[in-house]
């Protein structure tokens, strides 16, 4: 029965990911809660954390900022329980871009950070997943108005992106970089 569930909520997870490339929300949206539902019924809790972290980002392509956090802290607190340091990590940096949104600045800083400890830690850790990492701690020093930190953690992202060839990041970096010199030279930017 398992290896039945787990297809079909597999099959439901990559069909979600589809209606999302193809923006088609609703869709993916309905996908991802009856995956959750029926992982949550066979107790698949990979397969659970996997649809929790979809369905999370479904509800911040919505701008549903509170389900999304519900949905990635029960996905972390899953991976935790399977000891899958990597899923941690790239869940938790999300929980830390929601916290950043909505302004919650402190709660954001120790998720970025535990996520980067975590990537750190890491010996299989992806330079991209790093470097997202990266991106987000820099924009958050950036908006609490901490320059010196937010240049080189940027700086730290834009060499990343640069080491895997992502040139948006790449230019990205350059951009926030160029912009934190000119905030360094006239503060009132």
């Amino acid at each position: 029965m398992d290896a039945t569930m787990t297809d079909k909520s597999g099959k439901l997870i990559q069909q979600a990911l589809q209606a999302r490339r193809e923006n088609r929300l609703a869709d993916a949206k309905r996908d991802l809660v009856e995956a959750v539902g029926l992982c949550r019924r066979a107790g698949l809790q990979a397969e659970l954390a996997k649809a929790l972290t979809g369905l999370g980002q479904i509800e911040r392509d919505l701008h549903c900022s509170s389900a999304a956090l519900q949905h990635y802290e029960e996905a972390v607190a899953l991976y935790r329980a399977e000891g899958n340091a990597l899923k941690v990590a790239h869940t938790i940096r999300h929980v830390a871009d929601i916290h950043r949104h909505e302004g919650r600045y402190e709660l954001s800083e120790r998720c970025y950070n535990e996520a980067l400890r975590l990537y750190r830690d890491h010996e299989k850790t992806p330079q991209l997943d790093l470097a997202n990492a990266f991106r987000g701690l820099a924009l958050l020093k950036d908006d609490t108005g901490n320059i010196k930190e937010a240049r080189s953690l940027w700086q730290k992202a834009r060499d990343l992106y640069a080491a895997v060839n992502v040139e948006a990041g790449v230019a990205e970096s350059s951009r926030r970089l160029a912009l934190l010199e000119r905030k360094q030279a006239d503060p009132g930017i």
